[in-house]
């Protein structure tokens, strides 16, 4: 990218007071470690090592993964990390999330929040990320996204393991009174095996946690690996088959009481008038809050049990204001069209010379297109809840949350007392996708808590609540424009996108006294960002500022940026002649880890081979979040509409640790991104979200599931993330295969607009 610096230079205001303030507090607090959160809550014997690793007189190892455990198995990823420099197996641990914590930072997480896509190895990119995971680390950000956990972890965890380890031995050669030399570790023992005695790491942790461990640590070569790189059991299956309480929801304390909450249904509105008093005479019903937030405003209700708190909130009588923006689905369409015929924008990639490759471009040379898709929920499984108990002016949160330390502050802020007053416990999620990274259940939770004279509330949402309260997945438009050379390659490329910004929404609910600076470039994330070498390429992305609440589902920008561009991408193909497969080939060469997976899914799904009439194809490549991802789809005409039979998934993703855990996210985020495809949509209808629950907010069924074939690489230069990567790819693969069975070329979402799917 030739004009990166002059694009780095308007784009780093995104992060530049953060890194500015990461410069001014100094070296020191950055390179400084932080206290270990553990060492206050040990049990009588048990030693701690670092923020990671725990062992009990008994030899009960305790790993701390602090990443939210949502089903995508970063809790068993995690612990692998550690085990594996430990030399213990995994049913040898126990895991934990651990509290909330600075120690916990997610470096990674900020360190992809420049203007540089993933493969930009420049000195520039370099230090950029470098800064970025610094300022995570002065902010103490303990986070769950961005498909980060396992790059994050990766050399934290293995070295809390292998320090962990060292110091054993050394209190085990003391013990024995031998050289470290001549002791070897498995299975948690440490043996001197030239005279047969041995110790456990519980006898020695206690000696060993007061041994200063070496400023490095030698870690295993991959070759010595006896955990990574296969996929291990998951750590927290038996729990979840037996039906442990192990998630939000299940928190039952004693004396507990249960509420729920009645929100505004216009998005910021306040109530003009409400009467509670039908509510406040319920049966059950102990008290009815008001509640005014940055989320919102709109009502509490504390009962005897949770089924009193939902007919309560059904019986608050409430008129409430009008919406502050565009009252429905026309209307907002309408935001985005004026955006993106404004000419505005921040361009996060401008390759070449834009205009003067399109200034003489022959009509039958160009390609146009325009795209537009709408609003998603994250509509978790487990709907939005949160245990709260403020009592003695400490608050406890029980939260199925991905943000601890911030849920720890907004909390405090919410009621009022110090940070060092609130302790957060993590459970698992049932379903995370970037919705539990917000704060708005467990803030509400601490204000009923505050209400409920010490005893505990656990505040559930109804499903109702849940889909019309959502941070959504923006909706977005683009304008699409190519000029075709000789060979029907692009010469030139030129796209906007116009989406409402994630992080100006954001900033809203949560810190509404900072404004965000520079551009959003999650708006073009999936487009700007993209391997494709085309001598005039220019991405500008607008914000266009609707009002509705937004935030980060799953691949964020990728979601619908990945749809866009290789939708048009396969218009391209088409209009040059020439093969979809083949043009990314072409167009990729520089990229030998995009080559590969679309060699490999096309040689999988025997791409170029004659199907049977009924049925065809379609191909998507998106690299996001460090993942090189190649997608095929194949669809089948039936007399019940079009049926999903197959999809092909090639993905890079630099080094596997766990390939049953990285088939599975690559399977599950395609799911996702499908059911988004077919039929998903919140719609605005008088300022209100028109969907309430899975009858007219679905999930692609098992009975609609296709079979799917997965291949794992490990070319890559860097490891990348997989949560998040197989979601965008998944809808423009299917478009594009629904184009080539039916010669319609749907450019909104969902396609059951135009097309019916069995």
């Amino acid at each position: 990218m030739a004009s990166v610096g002059k694009i780095a230079r308007r784009t780093f205001l995104i992060g530049a007071a953060a890194v500015a303030g990461g410069v001014a507090v100094g070296y020191w607090y950055v390179s400084r470690p932080y206290a270990n959160p553990l060492e206050g809550e040990l049990a009588e014997g048990e030693a701690t090592f670092n923020p990671y690793v725990k062992i009990a007189p008994d030899n009960t190892i305790t790993v701390i993964a602090p990443r939210a455990e949502m089903g995508q198995g970063i809790a068993t990823a995690l612990a692998a990390l550690v085990a594996e420099e430990l030399d213990v197996p995994l049913d040898m641990v126990k895991v934990e999330h651990g509290p909330a914590s600075f120690a916990y930072y997610n470096a990674a997480l900020l360190e992809e929040g420049g203007p540089f896509p993933f493969y930009d190895r420049s000195l520039m990119a370099e230090t950029v990320r470098g800064a970025l995971g610094g300022v995570s680390k002065v902010l103490g950000f303990q986070g769950t996204g961005g498909s980060s956990s396992i790059r994050d972890g990766f050399d934290k965890m293995r070295q809390a393991g292998a320090a962990a380890r060292h110091v054993l031995v050394e209190a085990a050669a003391r013990k024995l009174g031998v050289a470290v030399s001549e002791l070897s570790t498995a299975d948690g023992a440490i043996e001197h095996k030239a005279s047969g005695r041995s110790v456990t790491y519980g006898q020695v942790a206690s000696a060993a946690a007061a041994i200063d461990p070496p400023a490095t640590v030698r870690l295993k070569d991959k070759a010595d690996w006896k955990l990574l790189g296969k996929a291990q059991p998951r750590v927290d299956m038996l729990a979840k088959v037996t039906g442990a309480p192990i998630f939000g929801i299940d928190v039952i304390l004693p004396e507990m009481l249960f509420g729920t909450v009645k929100m505004s249904p216009r998005f910021w509105a306040k109530p003009a008038k409400a009467d509670l008093s039908k509510a406040e005479k319920m049966p059950g019903v102990v008290k009815i809050v008001p509640l005014e937030t940055t989320y919102g405003h709109g009502f509490g209700i504390i009962a005897e049990n949770t089924w009193a708190a939902f007919q309560a909130a059904e019986a608050i009588e409430v008129e409430w204001d009008a919406a502050e923006y565009p009252a429905d689905g026309a209307a907002i369409s309408r935001v985005l069209a004026d955006a993106l015929a404004s000419g505005e924008g921040s361009a996060l990639r401008h390759d070449g010379d834009i205009d003067t490759a399109f200034a003489d471009a022959p009509r039958e040379r160009l390609v146009e297109a325009a795209y537009e898709v709408p609003y998603l929920a994250h509509a978790c499984m487990e709907p939005m809840n949160a245990t709260a108990q403020f009592k003695d002016g400490v608050l406890e949160i029980w939260s199925p949350n991905q943000m601890p330390t911030m849920t720890r502050y907004l909390c405090s802020e919410a009621v009022g007392i110090e940070r060092d007053k609130v302790d957060v416990h993590t459970t698992h999620l049932g379903g995370g996708f970037g919705r539990r990274g917000e704060m708005d259940f467990s803030v509400y939770a601490a204000l009923l808590a505050k209400e409920a004279g010490g005893r505990p509330v656990k505040v559930t949402w109804t499903r109702e609540e849940d889909i019309r309260h959502d941070t959504y997945r923006p909706a977005a438009a683009g304008r699409f424009q190519a000029r075709l050379g000789d060979d029907g390659l692009p010469e030139a490329l030129d796209i906007h996108i116009a989406s409402p910004s994630v992080i100006g929404s954001t900033l809203r609910r949560m810190f509404p006294s900072i404004s965000p600076l520079g551009p959003d470039r999650t708006i073009t994330d999936g487009s700007h960002n993209q391997p494709y070498a085309i001598p005039n390429y220019r991405v500008t992305g607008i914000a266009a500022d609707v009002g509705i609440p937004v935030g980060f589902w799953r691949s964020v920008g990728n979601s619908y940026n990945g749809f866009f561009h290789e939708c048009f991408m396969d218009e391209i193909a088409t209009a040059g002649r020439t093969d979809p497969v083949e043009l990314r080939r072409k167009l990729m060469a520089g990229w030998p880890a995009a080559v590969k997976v679309v060699d490999r899914v096309a040689a999988m799904a025997k791409w170029g081979e004659p199907l049977p009439s009924g049925r065809a194809r379609g191909f998507a490549f998106t690299l996001s979040f460090g993942g090189w991802v190649a997608e095929i789809v194949q669809v089948a005409d039936t007399p019940y509409g079009l049926r999903i039979e197959k999809v092909w998934i090639a993905a890079d993703v630099g080094i596997a640790l766990d390939p049953g855990i990285i088939e599975a996210q690559l399977v599950s985020g395609a799911v996702f991104g499908l059911s988004a495809a077919m039929g998903q949509e919140i719609t605005i209808a008088d300022g209100m979200v028109e969907q309430s629950n899975f009858h007219d907010f679905d999930a692609m069924r098992i009975s609609q599931c296709p079979a799917f074939e997965v291949a794992i690489l490990e070319n890559a230069e860097r490891m990348g993330g997989v949560g998040e990567i197989g979601t965008p790819p998944a809808a423009p693969a299917l478009a594009n295969a629904v184009f080539a069975l039916t010669g319609k070329r749907i450019r909104t979402l969902p396609l059951s607009k135009e097309v019916a799917f069995a």
